[in-house]
């Protein structure tokens, strides 16, 4: 009985190695991420080739933001752990160009106007 139940961790601990090796480095991002701030949370899910975003929480639900928006678009990969496509700021209804940077359990998006002349950037940390 005991004999059993190791093997049968074995087989998941390699099924788990598999799956990691398998897994495209594109999906890193994939899951949810808090603000530094603590203020929202976003949720990145594959969009086709591309990642994309939605918030998942926010802490004040009387803004411009609301759950379920989607606020980054077409992030395709750019380079190592960089990915660029536009993001959306509910805050003054503008589309930027935006990027992405993941570092560890840390996320930096970054959003641009006036080709690249004024940016703003954002720290996420990893939920899940």
């Amino acid at each position: 009985m005991h004999h059993g139940t190791g093997s049968k961790l074995a087989a998941f601990a390699t099924l788990g190695l598999l799956a990691g090796v398998t897994t495209a480095a594109a999906q890193d991002v994939v899951g949810t991420w808090e603000r530094d701030t603590g203020a929202s949370r976003v949720r990145f899910t594959k969009c086709g080739e591309a990642i994309c975003g939605s918030l998942s929480w926010l802490k004040e639900t009387n803004g411009p933001a609301k759950v379920g928006q989607r606020i980054f678009y077409d992030m395709k990969p750019n380079g190592a752990n960089k990915w660029s496509g536009s993001a959306f700021n509910p805050e003054d209804g503008k589309t930027y160009s935006g990027t992405m940077t993941l570092s560890g359990s840390t996320l930096t998006t970054a959003g641009c106007v006036m080709g690249g002349l004024i940016c703003r950037s954002v720290k996420w940390n990893r939920m899940n």
